[in-house]
């Protein structure tokens, strides 16, 4: 065997782990920033629906119970109607 083929074979080898570890390296980064959109996405909602809790919970606090039964029917509807829309 040539030692030149032997050198040039492991350099190819060499070379083609080197360009996979890199399309690796930037796929890893990739899924990396994906997902802290995901995770900023998500404590966004949590921010959004803690402040709607707030307000329910005032709502109820005051003990008009028919506004509340009415504006908790009201919701729930919403949510069913808006359920079957999307799905």
């Amino acid at each position: 065997m040539n030692p030149n083929f032997l050198f040039e074979a492991t350099h190819d080898m060499y070379t083609t782990c080197l360009q996979l570890t890199g399309d690796i390296h930037e796929e890893v980064e990739s899924q990396n920033r994906l997902l802290d959109r995901m995770g900023n996405n998500m404590d966004t909602s949590r921010g959004i629906m803690s402040g709607t809790m707030d307000r329910f919970k005032m709502v109820f606090e005051k003990k008009s119970s028919r506004r509340t039964c009415a504006l908790a029917g009201f919701f729930i509807l919403s949510f069913f109607i808006l359920y079957y829309l999307i799905r």
